[in-house]
């Protein structure tokens, strides 16, 4: 069975990996999974991730953060720009998530950025999700 977005199918894993207090999650890798989990790592919204190879494909495992009272850090995931309707932004309109509390995802050109630092390299593109 092929899978028609697999950004949705990662956030999916670390949305319901987060609700049932796994310390980690792994999914099949791919160079866009791995670039979104290295966005998330440097906002602090994950502790860590790896890529293991594999046969064909590899494993992308992504160690899921909690607070100090076991709390989720990762509050809400959205994925915004979907297969069937991508959605843009010039570097102008990128705004930021619940005042700076959140992030924004963007696949620009520059790679794959938060919304800080879309704006701070004045780069606009595909806003893949929403985070906070």
């Amino acid at each position: 069975m092929t899978m028609t977005d697999p950004i949705a199918d990662m956030l999916t894993r670390i949305r319901n990996g987060l609700s049932v207090r796994f310390e980690e999650v792994s999914m099949p890798t791919s160079k866009m999974k791995a670039r979104v989990a290295d966005v998330l790592k440097r906002e602090g919204f994950i502790n860590d991730y790896e890529v293991v190879p594999g046969d064909v494909q590899g494993k992308l495992v992504v160690r899921l953060k909690y607070g100090p009272d076991e709390e989720q850090v990762i509050r809400r995931i959205k994925r915004e720009s979907k297969p069937g309707r991508r959605l843009y932004f010039k570097a102008d309109e990128v705004e930021r998530v619940l005042n700076g509390v959140g992030i924004g995802i963007y696949s620009t050109a520059a790679g794959v950025l938060s919304d800080r630092e879309c704006r701070e390299r004045r780069v606009g593109g595909e806003k893949l999700a929403t985070i906070w």
